[in-house]
């Protein structure tokens, strides 16, 4: 279709496969399917939901929101239910929103979901998107805790200066790219926010057991463990199995680090990502 190979994929962007939603398939199903195993993990019942946050740029439909698709697919009768548009901050912008709602006391049980069909926006005739992005979607039930885990710190920012589609949007339905801008950007903020919960949490770098970065390519998650001074070994990294799935891959990286038992209960864990916007964001967490 494109002017390339595999090979020059896997050394440009360290991605080997991923997975493309079959054309009946919406971003609602996938996020329904993740909302479920999280459901089922959390043990709890899913008319204890009370918020649900969609993370995603996907949408169903512009209204009514996708979120709304997952509250009736899951049978959350109770809860109130939105998307966020966040681009791949989009899940980190979803954990910060539901930290802060159970923290005022308001809420007590939020599920927040991200994902994404990303092949119905690719332009399948760019080789600097089309090789690049996956479908996917992962969720997390976020419950209010008397225990010293959780969310210990967030950060989340934007600046607007850099909404130019020419860098990275979707000016004419399908998806725009300034790949060596985007890679400079990454590599400064998403260092930056990191370090910013850092410091909100009085920690150190040395204290996290695994960073888990944005899975935007495998050259931008390198260089911000790089410049974050984190061993490669403590940097985890699945970009090579599902490529950029977006606003879902945090969480969908999150799920895989525990399965795996690279993310233990009682470790502490830094997240970090950044999308257009430019939107930005970082949460620790600890198991």
């Amino acid at each position: 279709m494109v002017d390339t190979s595999d090979e020059w994929i896997r050394q440009r962007t360290g991605i080997s496969e991923r997975r493309i939603a079959e054309d009946d398939v919406a971003t609602s199903d996938l996020c329904i399917h993740a909302a479920r195993w999280a459901i089922k993990n959390a043990h709890i019942d899913p008319l204890d939901i009370e918020m649900i946050l969609v993370a995603t740029v996907t949408p169903d439909r512009f209204f009514p929101s996708t979120a709304c698709y997952v509250q009736k697919g899951i049978g959350a009768k109770n809860a109130a239910a939105m998307d966020i548009s966040a681009a791949c901050a989009g899940f980190l912008y979803g954990l910060d929103l539901a930290d802060g709602l159970i923290r005022s006391g308001r809420y007590n049980t939020i599920l927040v979901v991200g994902g994404e069909i990303f092949n119905k926006i690719v332009d399948w005739n760019d080789r600097n998107t089309c090789v690049l992005f996956g479908d996917g979607a992962g969720a997390a039930v976020v419950q209010a805790t008397d225990e010293s885990k959780g969310i210990l710190a967030s950060y989340i920012g934007s600046d607007g200066d850099y909404a130019d589609v020419d860098l990275l949007g979707i000016p004419a339905d399908k998806i725009q790219m300034n790949g060596r801008e985007v890679f400079k950007l990454g590599v400064r903020l998403m260092p930056e926010a990191a370090q910013r919960v850092l410091r909100q949490a009085n920690v150190s770098v040395e204290d996290i057991d695994l960073l888990i970065p944005h899975q935007a390519n495998l050259r931008i998650i390198e260089a911000v463990g790089d410049r974050l001074g984190m061993p490669r070994e403590k940097v985890y990294i699945n970009v090579d199995k599902y490529g950029n799935t977006s606003a879902a891959t945090v969480i969908i990286a999150l799920d895989e680090a525990i399965r795996e038992g690279r993310a233990k209960p009682g470790d502490l864990l830094l997240l970090v990502t950044f999308g257009a916007g430019l939107t930005w964001g970082s949460t620790l967490l600890r198991l």
